[in-house]
């Protein structure tokens, strides 16, 4: 397998064409010889271009899917490559219920590093999920405002339980609890709610559908993501093991070498194109079919003084 530092070298060699369009869709293409599956990347760049708006799940992901499914065989699956930090939960409904209009339940989800939050609900949606020991799911557990809803909603009947029982915490409460927009805390429930209603959806119609006892394993794998006071904090990282044992349907990518080397090629070479070029996000299938969106620089002219 050609490590980080074979492929940086393949792209500088191929420099005068476009070298990291070459070398990604190189990969890409040998990634599909070795499944004979169907594959499309979706690689978001927020790690190397942290606070760029639009590398979360948005509703402009959907033109790039649109674009990568075109044309496909579509009777041969689809794998589908994750590496993403999550984002709108309408944007990801959206787009799975597309995904499967397009694929029915032959989805494998592929999780080279990352696919966190609303990532973790598109791997949930698939048949399966393949992952490495550096490979790394998260928490559900939804964001309103930036702040986890389940932490908005724990600390406001904290706030109340304590007052209640002693009202020198009032002057203590009152600041914080001001602060708060009117309809936060039932908003804050509607996002819970509509979570729990997509994973546990999702799992059941195709993780899970022909699973035993599968509203037992729905119900664990929903505690284990959803739950903000089990999981503590929405940025932690779930490995390969620990999702496998909380009951998702995982395979191991180290247990097919050949398999490894070729997803391990295609991420390293995604990562390098995001880092080299201004791309910070890509959706393309193994025929080479791309949807790039590229951050412009934005130069400000500044006149100094004569």
């Amino acid at each position: 397998m050609p490590d980080w530092n074979d492929i940086l070298n393949e792209i500088s060699d191929n420099a005068k064409s476009s070298p990291y369009d070459i070398i990604r869709r190189k990969y890409l293409k040998r990634l599909n010889e070795i499944t004979k599956r169907n594959v499309i990347i979706y690689y978001s760049g927020w790690l190397q271009k942290p606070g760029l708006s639009g590398t979360e799940v948005n509703d402009a992901d959907k033109n790039g899917f649109m674009n990568a499914i075109h044309g496909l065989d579509r009777t041969k699956g689809l794998d589908l490559i994750l590496h993403t930090p999550g984002g709108e939960s309408a944007a990801t409904e959206s787009l799975v219920d597309y995904l499967h209009s397009m694929f029915g339940r032959d989805i494998r989800a592929i999780v080279p590093q990352l696919a966190l939050s609303a990532g973790t609900m598109i791997c949930c949606a698939c048949r399966e999920i393949i992952m490495g020991k550096h490979s790394s799911l998260g928490p559900v557990d939804p964001q309103f405002r930036g702040f986890p809803a389940h932490g908005i909603k724990e600390e406001f009947q904290r706030a109340y339980d304590e007052c209640r029982t002693d009202q020198i915490k009032i002057a203590v409460w009152q600041p914080i609890i001001a602060k708060y927009s009117p309809t936060l805390i039932g908003e804050c429930e509607k996002a819970i709610t509509w979570s729990e209603q997509m994973v546990k959806q999702w799992l059941s119609d195709f993780m899970f559908q022909r699973k035993k006892n599968k509203n037992t394993r729905i119900e664990r794998v929903w505690k284990e993501l959803g739950d903000h006071a089990l999981t503590l904090s929405h940025a932690r990282h779930l490995s390969a093991k620990k999702c496998k044992d909380i009951g998702l349907e995982v395979d191991f990518l180290e247990s097919d070498p050949d398999l490894q080397d070729a997803v391990l090629s295609v991420h390293h070479a995604c990562i390098h194109t995001l880092s080299g070029t201004n791309a910070f996000k890509i959706i393309e299938n193994h025929m080479g079919k791309a949807f790039i969106q590229i951050a412009q620089p934005v130069v400000i002219r500044q006149d100094l003084p004569r």
